[in-house]
């Protein structure tokens, strides 16, 4: 362990106890949903679909999130399920993102989750039975009745060094805390059973031998225009494209891309939640332009980083869903 590394570990060391000492509950169950590494697992679209799936089995849930990035002070309400009710400044992307594609479940910001949901408890929405804790595994002063861990199948640990040497928030050990883990953006291919992630499988096993483990994929399922238009995968099937992003794993969305056809000619990325500027538009367009490509194409995510900039037909986002075995959402809410 280096020296930067080992400062990173006092420091995690530190607010890893001081969290558990100081750990309160709220008065309502609390699943929680993060992980190891610094971007990339997927969390928002996991968070999306569980909070989705527990409002299909009668649960009234509401998001939790500290809206990484967002400048408003909190808490405070982001949604109350019929949209977004600040901008992305205030709220980050994934937050507003998640105030979008959410409807009648509430999304709260706040750094300190417990104040949050006691926030979200005399607020003016509907009485929430259940929270989902976004990027929660860090957050040890509140407690939780079900913490999922989510690890990237892609790049599941990086070269295994804590910050900043590496990406690991934690140590590895501290898979032994997860209650449920998840291997993220599994190929269809490979068949929806943990027992396939051979490798990944035991190096998990080394440090949480109990823990059920559910592989899960995100899945490409439709576009969409600046404007709102609904678009279908064909659009860009055998279309030049130009691609850009600014999440955890680049190489993940530009595979996508190829995966569905595109042929994608050229491609940017940024540090994740990078906050374009209009001279970064201005050559992204030009570079697109030089790739004679069909099609402008980036994340979901990015697209709400991009909302006060002038509107392109040929700008469009790919939007993603989390697909998981049924029996993965039972186990999850019935613990919970």
């Amino acid at each position: 362990m280096g020296p930067w590394e080992f400062l990173y570990y006092l420091g995690y060391s530190y607010k890893k106890a001081q969290g558990f000492k100081r750990r309160k509950r709220l008065p309502r169950k609390v699943i929680s949903i993060g992980n190891l590494t610094v971007g990339g697992t997927g969390k928002t679209p996991a968070v999306i679909a569980l909070a989705q799936e527990a409002k299909k089995r009668g649960q009234q849930p509401c998001i939790l999130t500290r809206g990484y990035k967002g400048k408003a002070a909190g808490p405070c309400v982001i949604s109350k399920g019929d949209g977004p009710l600040l901008g992305v400044e205030e709220t980050g992307d994934e937050a507003l993102l998640m105030a979008e594609k959410l409807k009648n479940i509430p999304v709260i910001k706040g750094n300190d989750r417990y104040e949050a949901g006691m926030f979200a408890l005399d607020a003016s929405i509907p009485d929430p039975s259940l929270f989902i804790l976004d990027d929660g595994f860090q957050h040890w002063i509140l407690d939780r009745d079900v913490d999922i861990l989510l690890i990237d199948r892609t790049n599941p640990f990086g070269n295994r060094k804590l910050l900043p040497s590496g990406i690991l928030r934690e140590p590895l050990t501290a898979m032994e805390r997860a209650d449920i883990i998840v291997i993220t953006k599994t190929p269809s291919h490979i068949a929806a059973s943990a027992e396939g992630e051979d490798k990944l499988l035991g190096e998990i096993r080394e440090y949480n031998r109990d823990a059920p483990l559910y592989v899960s994929s995100h899945v490409p399922v439709g576009l969409k225009t600046t404007s709102g238009q609904d678009l279908p995968l064909e659009v860009i099937s055998g279309k030049t494209v130009f691609g850009f992003c600014g999440i955890g794993n680049p190489d993940s969305f530009k595979h996508t891309l190829a995966a569905i056809g595109a042929q994608v000619r050229g491609f940017m990325a940024f540090r994740d939640h990078y906050p374009y500027r209009e001279r970064d538009i201005r050559h992204i367009f030009g570079m697109a332009q030089e790739c004679a490509a069909d099609w402008i194409v980036t994340t979901e995510k990015d697209i709400m980083r991009l909302k006060d900039f002038p509107r392109r037909d040929d700008l469009i986002s790919l939007h993603i869903e989390f697909k998981i075995d049924e029996g993965f959402y039972a186990r999850v809410l019935r613990e919970a």
